[in-house]
């Protein structure tokens, strides 16, 4: 009677053990039902303190986290796919990932990073990519603009996303075909007032000087994403310190004679020998862009990501993590980068290498690190003024997507020194 009590604890405490301590998601095309917002799981479970484990190109970059019953019922309610492991099933996968024959790493998330994103006040999330997907995957952020800019606010974000934005003051180069639209005199006006109020005559000088205070804030350890037309803008309003490139129409007075000559390359994050677009009726700010240079039809418009050593450069791996190596392309006003024009020491992420374009690029400036992604909506292909905002339910899967979401994570990982 004794040995069958035993025998039966034995097996009890066999199950119990056996229990699943984990929780799986996987990131592959196969099994998840909502990429976007698995990273949204993922910044919810930091806010609440716990770690995240990131498996970095282990079924498309899948997330472990531990087996607590809220975190639980939180994937069941965001509709999130997963898979409830135990600890040998776990350890078989870390084993595997740990693997010097795996091109594949295991990363530490450790604190959710307090997300700004630089807008006007009165935009909508559906006006800009970043904020239309951190609102679908439910992560949080907090507007700032100019003010809070120069008044040195920055300081308490991990990460700062730029708006679809014109850093130059030249009101996004919409002259020629908006320039008598209701929206864009009263964006016009109501910019001119706020350069007033801190203290300008001039848009392009309040722009320059934000653009100055962002730079400090990269160079002092933060994390700065762009995309679009905040990307190319952002290095010319740079290069351009101290020099008037704005013609009257948008400032005033008169652009500074041969100022083309007059543009200080050295002083940009990204971007090196470009020609600046002087017309302003050109909806153009400068020779990075591809946007009037590209011979690709709409089918055939794709991008590779490049494939990077998990183990010995795991910060573009983290940036590239995605369930497909090959992403639609998209259209913006900056839609790609001059592959020549992007400076030798700025990493390219994603290309289209047949019409030598950059499409995603990241780069190290200071303590701090950035990535530009041209393009306005990854799932738009060309949107215009005017346009529907996209409904993301109906792109739970979307990789170019999944980018900007790389991004957000990125700050709460713990660094190690980047081989590349």
């Amino acid at each position: 009677m004794l040995k069958r009590y035993i025998l039966l604890f034995l097996f009890c405490a066999s199950g119990l053990f056996a229990q699943a301590q984990y929780l799986f998601i996987p990131m592959d095309a196969e099994t998840q039902a909502d990429h976007l917002k698995a990273y949204g799981i993922s910044y919810w479970v930091l806010e609440k303190g716990t770690k995240v484990k990131w498996l970095l190109n282990y079924r498309g970059g899948s997330f472990l986290l531990p087996n607590v019953e809220e975190i639980k019922k939180e994937l069941i309610v965001r509709g999130v796919s997963f898979e409830e492991m135990t600890e040998g099933e776990v350890s078989t996968i870390l084993e595997l990932v740990a693997s010097p024959s795996q091109n594949m790493q295991e990363v530490l998330l450790e604190k959710a990073p307090k997300i700004a994103v630089y807008t006007p006040t009165g935009k909508l999330p559906w006006d800009d990519a970043v904020t239309m997907v951190l609102t679908y995957a439910e992560i949080p952020y907090t507007k700032v603009y100019d003010e809070e800019v120069l008044t040195d606010q920055l300081l308490l974000y991990d990460w700062l996303h730029l708006h679809h934005e014109d850093f130059t003051g030249q009101y996004g180069k919409f002259y020629r075909s908006f320039r008598a639209a209701p929206w864009y005199i009263q964006e016009k006006k109501e910019a001119e007032e706020l350069a007033q109020k801190l203290g300008y005559s001039k848009v392009s000088e309040a722009k320059r000087d934000v653009a100055l205070k962002i730079r400090d804030y990269v160079v002092g350890g933060g994390f700065m994403f762009a995309m679009c037309s905040a990307t190319d803008s952002f290095d010319i309003a740079l290069s351009a310190e101290g020099v008037d490139i704005a013609e009257p129409m948008f400032d005033g007075d008169a652009s500074d004679p041969g100022y083309q000559n007059k543009i200080d390359y050295s002083k940009t994050f990204a971007f090196t020998d470009y020609t600046l677009e002087r017309s302003p009726m050109v909806y153009e700010f400068s020779s990075i862009d591809m946007t009037t240079k590209r011979k690709i039809n709409r089918e055939l418009d794709y991008f590779s990501l490049m494939d990077f050593s998990a183990k010995w450069d795991p910060i573009p791996t983290m940036l590239n993590q995605n369930h497909t190596s090959l992403v639609k392309g998209f259209m913006g006003q900056t839609t790609s980068f001059y592959r020549p024009e992007v400076k030798k020491n700025v990493l390219v992420l994603g290309e289209n290498r047949s019409n030598k374009e950059a499409k995603y690029i990241h780069g190290i400036r200071g303590k701090g690190f950035f990535t530009f992604y041209g393009g306005h909506d990854p799932e738009d292909y060309q949107h215009r003024v005017g346009d529907p905002p996209t409904e993301l339910s109906l792109h739970p899967n979307s990789p170019g997507y999944r980018l900007i979401l790389n991004n957000v994570l990125f700050p709460a990982a713990r660094k190690k020194k980047q081989k590349t």
